[in-house]
C-alpha cells in the first residue's frame, strides 16, 4: 500500500518534471504521452489503492521534514474511505480532460507549458487528498491555487486572460489568509499538525475556539471555492481554456474548499454557530448563483455560475451535518459538470471561438454526438429523477430539513427554490443553443473538431446518468456510499429520517423538476429566440447581482484613488523632489571641481578618463538594473536561485559537520 499511495502521487509530478526539463527537446506527440500517462498512471493506482483500502484507513510517513522546537513535522498520508473517494474522482475526471486536451489543444504552440501546470495542477490537488499533515495540505493548496493563476491566464499575450488570472489568485489569496492563521492556531492548540491527531483530539477545544477555527477554515474554502462574498473569481476564470475550466470546476480547486472542511468536520461540528453560518454561507451562495446563471448569454458562464451553486450544496451539506452527502454530490457533480464543460468547449470550437448562445442554434442536426452528451450532462445537472443529480441533492435538503431550528428551514426554502431554477438556467441553454432554429448556424459555418473529443466523453456520460446507484435512499436500495464511508469522523451512512418523509420529499422534487423542464421548453423552445437587452433585471442577473460592481466601488476606487495620491503627491513631489534637491546640494561643489579640473588640465585625457569611468558606471548600473526589472517572474527566478544556494550551502554544512 504504501508504494501505491507513494506512486499516486508521482505519476503526475514525474510527467510534469520530465516535461518541464526535456520537453523542449521531444517530439510534441511524446510529450502529450508523458502528460496522459502520468494522470492515467495515477488513475491505476488509485483503483488498486481502493481496492486494497476496503473500509479500513491507512496512515503512513515517507519521510521527516525538519524539526524545530516543538515543531516537527513530517510528509505522512493518511488514507481513509473519504481520501479513496476523492482520489479516485480527481484522477478518473482529470484523465478524461487530459485525454481532450490532447485534440483540443492540437493547433497552440505553447502545448508544452499547458501541460506541465495541467499535470502540477493534478499532483497539488492530490497532496490536499491525501497529506495527513496541514502544512502539505497548506502546500498543495497554495499549488492548486498557483497552477489555476497560471493556467486561467494561459493566454496571457490578452489582457483579458491575464486580468482574469490575476483577479482569481488575489481573490483565492484572501482566503488563504485565514488557511494561514487557522494553521498556526491549530499548532499553538495541538503542537501537531497531523489531521488524524486534530480529529482524534478535537473534544478537548472550548466552544468558542471551535467555533473560531470553523469560521477560519469557511473563509479559506469561500476562496477556493468560489463561495460568498468571494465568488467574483470564477466567471472570469472562463477566460482559460476549456480543459482548464473542467479541471477547475469538477476535479481540483473548486472542490478543494469543501473537502478541507469535510477532512476537519470533527473541528467544525463541535461548534453549532460555526455549522449555521456554514450552512447559511452555501444556502445564499446556491440561490445567488442560480439566478445569475439564468441571463447569460456566454456558455461557460452559465456554466461557471452552475458550479458556484452546486459547490453551495456542498456546503450546506457540511453546515447541516451530512458529509457523506456532500461527498455524494461532490462526486455526481464532477462527472455531469465536466462533462458539460468538455461538450461545450467541442461547440466552441466547432463555431470558432464563439461563446454566445444566441448566436448558435441547430447543433444537434450539425453534432449530434455532442447534442446527446450535453443532454445527459444536463438532465444530471438538472436533477432529473433517478439520476445521480437527482439523489445526492435530495440528500442534502433532507439533512438541512431534519436539522432543528427555524433557520436551517429556511436554508432548506433557499436550496429548494434554487433547485427549482437549476433546471430552467440549464434547459434555457439547451433549448437555445441546440434545437433547430431559423437563424442557427449553417453547415458551412461550422468547422468540427477531432470526434475523438466527443468520444472519450462517454464515460462521463454514463457515469453521470448512473452514479445515483452509489447512494440510493434506504426506502429505494442501498446506500452504498453512506457505508463505505462510515469509518470517517462524523459520518453518517443514514440520515434517519422517516422513510415516509424520504418518499414525499423526493416525488415533491422530481414533480417540481418536470414541471420546471416543460416550463423551460414552453419558455425558449416554443417562442422566438432572441437575445434581450441588457437592462433592468435582467442586466442585474448578468452582472452577478452587481457583486463585482459593489467590490470596485467600495475597495477598488478608495484603493485606486489612496494609491494616486501616495503616487503623484507624495513619491513624486515629496520623496522625488526631495531626493533631486539633495543631490543638486551634493552636486554643486562637485560641478564646481570638474570645471576647476578641466580648465586647469588637459582637456583630451580628462576627456578619455571620464568617458572610460562613464562607460564601467553604465555597464554597472545595466547590470544591476536587469535586478529591478518590475517582473514577477523575476524575483520569483532571483527568490529560487537564492533559496536553491541557502538549501545548497546548508546540505554542505550538515555534510561537512
Amino acid at each position: 500500500m504504501k508504494i501505491v499511495l507513494l506512486l499516486l502521487l508521482l505519476f503526475p509530478l514525474a510527467g510534469g518534471v520530465l516535461n518541464a526539463l526535456l520537453g523542449r527537446y521531444l517530439p510534441r506527440r511524446v510529450v502529450e504521452v508523458i502528460a496522459c500517462t502520468g494522470v492515467i498512471g495515477s488513475l491505476v493506482m488509485a483503483v488498486i489503492a481502493l481496492i486494497l483500502l476496503g473500509d479500513r484507513s491507512h496512515d503512513l510517513t515517507y519521510w521527516s521534514w525538519f524539526s524545530a522546537g516543538e515543531l516537527s513535522t513530517s510528509f505522512n498520508v493518511h488514507y481513509d474511505p473519504l481520501a479513496a473517494v476523492m482520489a479516485l474522482m480527481v484522477t478518473f475526471v482529470s484523465s478524461i480532460i487530459h485525454l481532450y486536451s490532447v485534440a483540443f489543444m492540437r493547433e497552440d504552440e505553447d502545448y508544452l507549458r499547458f501541460f506541465c501546470y495541467l499535470n502540477f495542477f493534478v499532483f497539488a490537488m492530490l497532496v490536499i487528498t491525501t497529506a495527513d499533515s496541514l502544512l502539505f495540505v497548506y502546500l498543495g493548496w497554495e499549488g492548486v491555487g498557483f497552477c489555476s493563476y497560471a493556467l486561467i491566464g494561459f493566454w496571457y499575450r490578452d489582457a483579458a486572460n491575464a486580468d482574469a488570472g490575476r483577479k482569481a489568485f488575489i481573490c483565492t489569496r484572501i482566503g488563504d489568509v485565514a488557511f494561514g492563521v487557522g494553521l498556526a492556531l491549530f499548532f499553538v492548540l495541538f503542537h501537531n499538525f497531523s489531521l488524524t491527531y486534530i480529529n482524534t483530539h478535537a473534544s478537548s477545544l472550548s466552544r468558542g475556539m471551535a467555533t473560531l477555527l470553523g469560521l477560519l477554515l469557511l473563509w479559506a474554502a469561500v476562496g477556493k471555492s468560489a463561495q460568498l462574498p468571494l465568488t467574483v473569481w470564477l466567471p472570469d476564470a472562463m477566460a482559460g481554456p476549456t480543459p482548464v475550466s473542467a479541471l477547475i470546476h469538477a476535479a481540483t480547486m473548486v472542490t478543494a474548499g469543501v473537502y478541507l472542511l469535510m477532512r476537519l468536520f470533527p473541528v467544525v461540528s463541535l461548534s453549532p454557530t460555526a455549522m449555521l453560518v456554514i450552512a447559511a454561507v452555501g444556502s445564499v451562495t446556491t440561490l445567488y448563483a442560480a439566478l445569475g446563471a439564468l441571463a447569460q448569454s456566454d456558455i461557460k458562464k452559465m456554466l461557471a455560475y452552475s458550479t458556484i451553486s452546486q459547490v453551495g450544496y456542498m456546503v450546506l451539506a457540511v453546515g447541516a451535518g451530512d458529509i457523506v452527502g456532500g461527498t455524494f454530490h461532490l462526486v455526481s457533480h464532477a462527472f455531469f459538470k465536466a462533462l458539460l464543460f468538455l461538450a461545450a468547449g467541442f461547440v466552441i470550437q466547432a463555431l470558432s471561438e464563439e461563446h454566445n448562445i444566441f448566436r448558435m442554434g441547430n447543433l444537434r442536426q450539425l453534432m449530434p454526438s455532442v447534442y446527446w452528451l450535453f443532454l445527459a450532462g444536463a438532465v444530471s445537472l438538472s436533477a432529473f429523477p433517478l439520476l445521480g443529480g437527482f439523489f445526492s441533492k435530495d440528500r442534502i435538503l433532507l439533512a438541512t430539513f431534519l436539522n432543528p431550528g427555524l433557520a436551517y428551514k429556511f436554508f432548506w426554502f433557499l436550496g429548494v427554490v434554487a433547485a427549482l431554477l437549476t433546471p430552467i438556467y440549464t434547459f434555457r441553454v439547451f433549448f437555445i443553443a441546440f434545437p433547430e432554429r431559423p437563424d442557427g448556424r449553417r453547415p458551412e459555418e461550422v468547422h468540427l473538431p477531432p470526434r475523438f473529443m466527443a468520444a472519450v466523453l462517454w464515460p462521463l456520460a454514463i457515469l453521470a446518468l448512473g452514479d445515483g446507484l452509489l447512494n440510493l435512499p434506504g426506502g429505494i436500495g442501498k446506500n452504498f456510499l453512506g457505508h463505505y464511508m462510515a469509518p470517517v469522523p462524523g459520518a453518517r451512512p443514514d440520515l434517519g429520517a422517516p422513510v415516509g418523509l424520504e418518499w414525499i420529499m423526493g416525488l415533491g422534487t422530481a414533480v417540481s423538476v418536470i414541471a420546471t423542464i416543460i416550463l423551460a421548453y414552453y419558455l425558449y423552445r416554443r417562442r422566438p429566440v432572441r437575445e434581450p437587452a441588457r437592462e433592468g433585471l435582467h442586466e442585474f442577473l448578468f452582472s452577478g447581482l452587481y457583486l463585482d460592481q459593489f467590490y470596485r466601488l467600495i475597495f477598488i476606487r478608495p484603493y485606486q484613488a489612496v494609491s494616486r495620491f501616495l503616487w503623484r503627491r507624495v513619491d513624486e513631489g515629496v520623496v522625488d523632489r526631495g531626493y533631486i534637491g539633495l543631490a543638486k546640494g551634493f552636486f554643486y561643489p562637485y560641478w564646481a571641481i570638474c570645471r576647476f579640473l578641466w580648465q586647469k588640465l588637459d582637456e583630451e585625457a580628462l576627456d578619455e578618463g571620464v568617458v572610460k569611468a562613464a562607460g564601467q558606471l553604465l555597464r554597472l548600473s545595466g547590470g544591476l538594473g536587469g535586478w529591478t526589472t518590475g517582473r514577477l517572474s523575476t524575483y520569483l527566478t532571483m527568490l529560487l536561485l537564492g533559496l536553491a544556494v541557502f538549501l545548497g550551502a546548508l546540505a554542505v554544512s550538515w555534510y561537512l559537520l
